[in-house]
């Protein structure tokens, strides 16, 4: 079995988790921040929703310098603006991550600020840590404002007290 017909049904069931979140984002509340060293809830939501699309550069290039690459940060206008944002990102992200054979996946990859490394590893360790386990991180932190705020926090990995 190749790599990425391991991360491919992840890569699935991840992104529906996130869009479940996403959804519950509300226009009202986008600068609302849990503590004042917080990022405010559409910056954070819009962040999330940018997130899969690292995938695709993962995947073409050989390494990725923010600081020259000209990626712009995602901004929510809208809940309705940043699902479509994602469902973009994430289908533009399965198609790239659907190219990667295993040789491909094991090449060395790097991730750079101004020529300063961030994170190298494989390109398959930098998906892992870099897209699906920081999607994660950050999905959590949004389900922590979405209850601050009383609003339903979707089902994950299992029941959450607002769906059963």
């Amino acid at each position: 079995m190749e790599i990425r017909e391991l991360l491919l049904p992840e890569f699935d069931s991840e992104m529906k988790k996130v869009r479940a979140t996403l959804e519950r984002v509300p226009e009202t509340t986008l600068e609302y921040k849990p503590h004042e060293k917080s990022m405010p809830f559409g910056k954070l939501a819009a962040h999330l929703a940018r997130i899969p699309y690292l995938i695709v550069p993962i995947i073409d290039l050989p390494e990725l310098d923010f600081a020259t690459a000209g990626i712009k940060p995602l901004v929510m206008e809208s809940s309705d603006q940043l699902v479509k944002a994602f469902d973009d990102f994430a289908e533009q992200a399965r198609k790239a991550l659907a190219r990667g054979d295993d040789a491909h996946l094991l090449q060395p990859w790097k991730l750079l600020r101004q020529g300063s490394p961030i994170i190298e590893g494989t390109r398959y360790q930098v998906i892992r840590s870099m897209v699906l386990n920081h999607m994660i991180h950050h999905r959590a932190q949004l389900g922590v404002y979405l209850r601050l705020n009383n609003l339903a926090v979707p089902s994950v990995y299992g029941p959450s007290a607002d769906e059963s």
